[in-house]
């Protein structure tokens, strides 16, 4: 089997029997990189020599990883897929890519996005488009579309991705991949390009469950650096990664599968309901009765974020400066219209708009106290049952430029997703399916705060069971 191919599970045990071809290795999957991204457009940036020797000891010893083009490294440049930072060098690198270093990990390049993460599809991109590997035509998902689309591509053998509301989990699932979003402060977002600060959270996207666990192995625990970062013992999620999680309690999220979810998505979360069921697990159905609001308080608070966040960039500090401006004024205003795309500037007008006198209480203050109840019911339900299961998305990946010219639509795209950051617990999406058409379907389970051990191994148990993520996409 060619090494692309391999699981990270494999790829990993192929490495430390033979850690002298890590460095061959990086080489194969920088050259297929190169060689794919025309067709798959992934990649922004590629590195342009082979790693230091990597650690042979390390979790991630030797395995090629992408990243995501808003988390900052000190070789290649940090875009955030925007013209406003098209040329800009971070002086500093992000927590994360420190760990994946140490971890052995060797990096292959920066990878496409949604322009500053706000985006579904990854069509936001102000320089280039990623297509979906399994139809060219498709779009891979968003925000981190180009980490899905690599790690699908065997482009690279995980990624890091960053997700606000559903920017790992629903790539992921257009991608027929697995996309862990972990709990908000369990990875430091420090060297992560701000969105919004009260929900970013950067995770992996792998083939396997393995490939997030040791990802997540390696990037997670406290740091200084980052003063939301939660001071907790890490555990080994590698040790119990493949122990069965015994007497474990379902509860299933009947109305995520309504009206709007496609017939094949509800299909593959069904029978994934029964995979557990045979398994042994006892299946419990849950209501969150707040859900329904997810998307309508996620949007005034990501964009209010945003729109605070995104001040800094006004022509004076760094990025992108225009010309020919006689005022002050003129060169904030010329700057950030000549540098924000189309999205971007409406999520800022949006935030500007809630945050406004007059408005502040109608929409951020009452948006705050709507996000505590949606977060109380996933408590609630977590105190009955151990995890969640439900869709990640209403339908599987669509076309290019599908949606693109229907904004709302695209945002109730995340209804699923959204629920995960609001409350800042855990989820992951794992490969379940297939549409007739030849696109994958992804089933999504939730966690309590700090439950990835729990959420992991029950990820595990469905893989064993049913091996979608052996399926690879026409383009291998």
């Amino acid at each position: 089997m060619e090494t692309f191919d391999l699981t990270t599970r494999d790829l990993v045990a192929h490495l430390r029997e033979q850690p002298s071809a890590a460095a061959e290795t990086w080489q194969r999957f920088r050259k297929r990189a190169g060689d794919r991204n025309e067709a798959v457009g992934a990649f922004l940036s590629l590195a342009d020599e082979a790693q230091p020797e990597t650690a042979a000891e390390g979790v991630l010893a030797g395995v090629p990883v992408a990243v995501k083009d808003n988390i900052c490294t000190a070789e290649l440049k940090t875009t955030c897929a925007s013209k406003m930072l098209a040329n800009f060098e971070a002086p500093y690198e992000a927590t994360v890519v420190s760990r994946l270093k140490q971890a052995g990990a060797a990096i292959v390049g920066k990878v496409n996005l949604d322009e500053f993460a706000m985006g579904s599809s990854t069509e936001n991109s102000a320089l280039g488009k990623t297509n979906n590997p399994w139809k060219l035509n498709y779009v891979p998902g968003g925000s981190s579309g180009g980490s899905a689309a690599a790690v699908a591509a065997g482009m690279a053998s995980v990624a890091l991705g960053s997700d606000t509301g559903g920017s790992i989990r629903q790539p992921a699932a257009f991608c027929g991949v697995v996309g862990l979003k972990p709990t908000y402060g369990r990875v430091s977002r420090y060297g992560l390009v701000a969105f919004a600060s009260s929900l970013d959270q950067i995770g992996p996207f792998s083939r396997d469950v393995y490939g997030s666990a040791a990802t997540l192995q390696a990037i997670a625990g406290h740091d200084p650096l980052d003063s939301t970062s939660l001071d907790k013992p890490v555990p080994d999620y590698l040790e119990t990664l493949d122990q069965p999680l015994e007497g474990l309690k379902l509860g299933f999220i009947e109305e995520w599968l309504g009206d709007g979810v496609d017939d094949s998505v509800r299909q593959a979360v069904q029978q994934a309901v029964d995979v557990y069921r045979k398994l042994g697990a006892e299946i419990v159905p849950v209501s969150l009765p707040h859900s329904q609001y997810g998307v309508a308080t996620y949007y005034i608070i990501a964009p209010s974020e945003a729109s605070s966040n995104l001040a800094r960039y006004d022509g004076i500090h760094y990025g992108h400066r225009a010309e020919n401006c006689e005022t002050l004024a003129e060169v904030y205003r010329k700057s950030r219209s000549e540098g924000f795309g189309e999205e971007v500037k409406r999520r800022i007008m949006l935030g500007c708009y809630a945050l406004s006198s007059g408005y502040y209480d109608a929409y951020y203050l009452k948006a705050l106290k709507v996000r505590r109840l949606v977060q109380q019911d996933y408590f609630k339900a977590f105190a009955d049952v151990d995890l969640l299961i439900g869709p990640v998305t209403p339908g599987p990946a669509f076309e290019r430029g599908a949606m693109i010219d229907d904004p709302l639509e695209m945002y109730m795209a995340d209804i699923f997703t959204i629920g995960a950051n609001l409350a800042g617990i855990p989820a992951i999406s794992l490969p379940a399916g297939m549409t007739d058409s030849g696109l994958p379907l992804g089933v999504q389970l939730l966690g309590p705060v700090l439950g990835e051990e729990k959420l992991l191994r029950a990820a595990r148990m469905f893989e064993l069971a049913q091996p979608w993520h052996e399926q690879l996409p026409p383009l291998q």
